[in-house]
């Protein structure tokens, strides 16, 4: 773009290199004497967004541009020399002479500008908390350039994507031509408006997809747009010929944007408590939303195969190409309307209809009418050239008088759309219509016929379902009672639809499991063993089976059916059903093929195959898991029982918490409960609770804790008692930290340089877990958020517990009331 030659410009540059780092990093401002050089950067006044030089991924060269400064994972939403990067790392983005913003390299050239030619001397820039970067006078404050009026492939919150009908000036998204170069890509997404505003997608100068009209809350040709946009999009005519589309985050806690992305795909992302961007909508659901797919006259329906079909009355112009799947050239009528024979009086003519298609996406190229919806039918009809309309409230009449382009049928919302047949077709249709009615009532009567010969059958396991139902009802509310005494706000079985629950009859369950033979049994706990199976349909199961000796009996029999019944979250384990029969009781899981996480973690050959990441995905996974039980599901629900051995483990190594025979409910406003009924695993137990009986969200965080330390050490927190030590698991991680000895906790399997931040980090967190006074302790939702995030500060632990004393001195008296590591206790103590 040329030099600049001014020697003044350039000493001055050189004499305030000394102080820019102070200026570049203390304000939201820009100015001559307050420049920004690499690696640089201002934030916005709210530290919302980042403004400084950045390299793509993959990529050395050097860019300007602007990001958000809270999330871990960068997204540029704008660039400032997309096609004219830095070659090195000595760049300076600072005002001229003249006014302009502008990007220098190391030899003062000029790569980037403004570009105003009405610029103010001694103008500046500043960052605001929109994100948007603007240019304004040193008195007028007016904005002489913004970068909202220059957008790069991004469209967030407050940015308006315009056009302007009189001038022809437009503000559109572009996308990066790859995701390592920013360049302006193939493809552009804004507003276009020629008889109705419409949002569009470009392929060079070609359409490549569009929204429908605006009626004035959505556009019409997104089905799912009342959903997926929660009503925030505005798109505003300001009556002097410009329309503009914004959007504005309605009870959205974080932030979202959306990417034209290099292949032409309009990606809506979100960022959750500052974590990695994730997809949450995409512009391109099917093949059917790229533009004209079917040709003209013809309609694209993702769920049929072909996905293309010419609309009633309507033929392939090309035969041989349609049937071969490219469907360009569209359709034809098959018999040509009779309007100008009947207007002229010609005899044998019958006059046109109108065939009504439901739920369709309405082509483009619509023209507009202001007139209400009986009288659009009937100013189409009476002209010749119109060959279909749809009405709209918001929008009002659309008359065709083009190819109809771009039809798309949807499963659900869209609009009606009335084609325009020849008399002879609309005929031919009602005769369609007569048939597939006689063929729904045939149907019908078979279908009734063949219910009635299955009743007879059915009524038999019908009866005999319902009495199980009864037994389980009646058995629950025996034992419900119970609970109360320990948690006020427990009754929630009013809330659980048991007739929601599936129930298997004993037989299927002993077939299924090969009679509970003893090669199908995949372990035996506290509730008894339990058996792999597999279902007539190919399903796998695991069959928890009471046994009769258990000490976890009925009560935690019927817990867990209240309790888990209606819980669904990807990181805790699925209950199918279960089955009571007698003094059978039993409940049917989804089946886990790599067991629980004990036998891989504490197995000297399987733990070889849980490397760093697939530990840092478990302990991410349980977090996750366990913050839907306190937080996100219906049921605010305290597990108490958390330990390695009940955390199950799929195909892939995902974690999903397991065992809820000893969970609890919350009411939504308490935040801890008292019990005399002290359950669960030495060791992963909290002190408030093994010692007063007092249990909350943090007594699960202490279980977690000493969770996370062991998966890090790999080892049991019950393995040290041997040791010359003879201290358990908290002690050594202890006493390794105050010695600065993190190496020694580390597993020897996953001691690698790139991770061991990473893994202190971890340590970290899990000694803020198992702190000895539960307020100390962080919530499930900030450990997440620690674990997540590499700049956030962490607090230093203090002491844990059971550090200084015995955990359990009566236990060693009495070892039937102790509990291994994988074997959930009882204890009945009175207080």
């Amino acid at each position: 773009m040329g030099l600049v030659r001014n020697t003044n410009l350039s000493a001055l540059l050189v004499l305030l290199s000394c102080f820019h780092l102070e200026f570049g990093s203390a304000t939201d401002t820009i100015t001559a004497a307050k420049f920004i050089s690499d690696p640089e950067a201002i934030i916005s006044n709210d530290g919302g967004f980042k403004l400084g030089f950045f390299s793509p991924p993959n990529s050395t060269f050097r860019y300007v541009g602007i990001w958000y400064a809270n999330i871990s994972v960068p997204s540029f939403i704008w660039v400032a020399n997309r096609n004219n990067p830095l070659k090195s790392s000595s760049g300076i983005l600072t005002i001229s002479e003249d006014g302009n913003l502008v990007v220098l390299d190391g030899q003062k050239k000029v790569l980037w500008s403004s570009n105003l030619t009405n610029s103010v001397v001694n103008s500046s820039a500043q960052l605001l908390g929109s994100g948007n970067l603007v240019l304004q006078g040193n008195t007028t404050g007016t904005f002489l350039w913004e970068s909202f009026q220059h957008p790069s492939n991004t469209f967030i919150e407050k940015m308006k994507i315009s056009t302007d009908v009189r001038t022809g000036k437009k503000v559109q998204l572009t996308s990066w031509k790859s995701p390592s170069d920013p360049s302006v890509g193939n493809f552009s997404a804004g507003i276009d408006v020629r008889n109705l505003p419409e949002f569009f997608i470009w392929n060079g100068s070609s359409t490549y997809s569009r929204s429908g009209p605006w009626n004035g809350r959505i556009f019409i040709g997104v089905p799912d747009m009342y959903t997926t946009y929660l009503d925030g999009f505005s798109l505003v005519d300001d009556k002097e010929g410009t329309f503009y589309l914004t959007f504005t985050l309605l009870n959205e806690p974080f932030p979202k944007h959306y990417v034209l992305n290099e292949q032409g795909n309009l990606l809506q992302s979100s960022s959750i408590i500052g974590e990695d961007w994730e997809v949450t909508w995409s512009s391109f659901q099917t093949e059917c939303d790229v533009y004209g797919k079917c040709g003209a006259f013809g309609s694209c329906n993702s769920q049929n195969t072909p996905i293309c079909s010419c609309l009633p009355g309507f033929e392939a112009k090309k035969t041989q190409e349609w049937n071969r799947g490219n469907w360009r050239s569209g359709c034809v009528r098959r018999t040509p309307l009779q309007c100008e024979s009947v207007n002229n009086g010609s005899e044998g003519g019958k006059k046109d209809g109108f065939l009504k298609l439901t739920m369709m996406k309405v082509p483009d190229l619509a023209d507009w009418s202001s007139a209400l919806e009986e009288k659009c039918r009937n100013q189409c009809l009476e002209n010749c050239s119109c060959v279909a309309y749809a009405f709209d409230a918001g929008i009002g009449c659309m008359p065709w008088t083009r190819s109809l382009i771009d039809l798309q049928k949807f499963s659900s919302g869209g609009v009606d759309l009335n084609v325009r047949l020849a008399y002879s077709e609309l005929d031919k249709e009602e005769n369609v219509k007569v048939i597939i009615i006689v063929t729904i009532i045939i149907g019908v009567i078979f279908t009734g016929i063949s219910t009635y010969l299955l009743w007879r059958w059915m009524a038999k396991q019908k009866a005999k379902k319902k009495k199980t139902k009864e037994m389980l009802l009646l058995n629950i509310r025996e034992a419900y009672p119970k609970f109360p005494r320990e948690d006020k706000h427990g009754d929630r079985l009013n809330q659980v639809k048991l007739q929601d629950l599936p129930l298997f009859n004993l037989q299927e369950l002993a077939s299924a499991t090969n009679n509970f033979h003893l090669s199908n049994k995949l372990g035996h706990g506290g509730f008894g063993p339990v058996y792999k199976g597999k279902m007539l349909d190919g399903q796998e199961i695991a069959v928890k089976r009471l046994s009769k000796t258990s000490r976890q009996g009925l009560d935690e029999f019927m817990n867990e059916v209240v309790v888990i019944s209606k819980l669904q979250h990807r990181n805790l384990v699925r209950l199918l059903g279960c089955c009571v029969d007698g003094e059978e009781q039993m409940l049917v899981y989804e089946y886990m093929p790599n067991k629980s996480l004990d036998a891989f973690l504490f197995d000297s050959i399987k733990s070889k195959v849980l490397d760093w990441r697939r530990r840092f995905n478990i302990i991410e996974g349980i977090g996750r898991g366990l913050l839907y039980l306190h937080r996100d599901s219906r049921l605010r629900i305290i597990h108490r029982d958390l330990k390695a051995s009940n955390i199950l483990l799929d195909e892939e190594l995902n974690p999903k918490i397991s065992d809820f025979g000893m969970a609890r409910i919350f009411g939504g406003n308490v935040d801890q409960a008292n019990t005399t009924r002290v359950v669960g695993t030495y060791g992963y137990m909290s002190p408030e609770y093994a010692m007063q009986g007092r249990f909350s969200e943090k007594s699960d965080v202490f279980s977690f804790g000493v969770l996370l330390l062991e998966i890090v050490i790999g080892r049991r927190n019950n393995s040290f008692y041997d040791d010359d030590h003879a201290m358990h698991l908290l002690g050594f991680a202890w006493q390794m930290w105050n010695a600065n000895n993190i190496v020694a906790l580390t597993d020897l399997m996953i001691r690698e340089p790139c991770f061991e931040m990473e893994i202190l980090r971890c340590i970290h967190v899990g000694l803020l877990c198992v702190q000895e006074v539960a307020k100390d302790r962080p919530t499930v939702s900030t450990v997440i958020s620690m674990l997540k995030s590499e700049t956030l500060d962490l607090p230093l632990p203090k002491q844990p517990a059971f550090t200084e004393r015995q955990i359990a001195p009566d236990a060693q008296q009495n070892p039937s009331k102790c509990s291994v590591n994988n074997v959930t206790v009882t204890m009945v103590q009175g207080r």
